[in-house]
């Protein structure tokens, strides 16, 4: 009889356990973020960016993508994000900025700062260059200091199931016109 009660108590257990996983897994799937786990990928650690995608990545489903890049990256400021995408690439951008927006209402932003300090930098132009599969964001006015900046694409329509990455470059804040390599954001799209 005792050895029955433990049976019992042990399944009941198990099955409770596996209820609230299995209840559970969705919640945690339902963004996507940073590199993760990267094997054999062919960028260096040191060169990995962190991303987050608001609405999971899924096939030819629309998105949210955060492209960030630490302030250490950004030691001489910037005054143009270049981001280079694969030709393989075959999902849609939304650039359309309207000036008469505010900065964080528009599908493209650029922000430094975190919560209640967050604060979005105004953008003079948004290029989508899709023959050089190229996107190109100028600030209004450059970003001196050495922040950590979040790149927004709201709107974007995510490519069919693969892993893209995406190849960020920046010119720089300071006198020289010559265009920096600061990291690769390894994007994964779901099916």
């Amino acid at each position: 009889m005792l050895k029955r009660l433990f049976s019992w108590k042990n399944l009941l257990a198990s099955l409770g356990v596996t209820g609230l996983l299995i209840t559970g897994s969705p919640l945690l799937s339902f963004a996507q973020s940073g590199s993760g786990l990267t094997i054999f990928s062919g960028v260096s650690r040191d060169n990995l960016l962190d991303h987050f995608l608001d609405f999971s990545g899924q096939k030819n489903n629309r998105d949210r993508y955060r492209l960030r890049i630490p302030g250490k990256k950004l030691t001489q400021g910037a005054s143009k994000f270049y981001i280079f995408y694969p030709d393989y690439f075959d999902g849609k951008f939304n650039v359309d900025l309207n000036p008469d927006k505010k900065p964080k209402k528009n599908p493209v932003r650029v922000s430094i700062g975190e919560g209640k300090k967050k604060r979005y930098l105004p953008i003079r132009e948004v290029i989508w260059d899709k023959e050089n599969y190229l996107l190109e964001i100028e600030l209004d006015e450059p970003l001196q200091e050495s922040r950590k900046v979040e790149l927004v694409f709201s709107g974007v329509k995510n490519p069919d199931v693969g892993t893209y990455y995406f190849r960020c470059e920046v010119l720089p804040a300071a006198d020289l016109p010559i265009r920096q390599y600061i990291g690769t954001w390894i994007i994964g799209i779901n099916p």
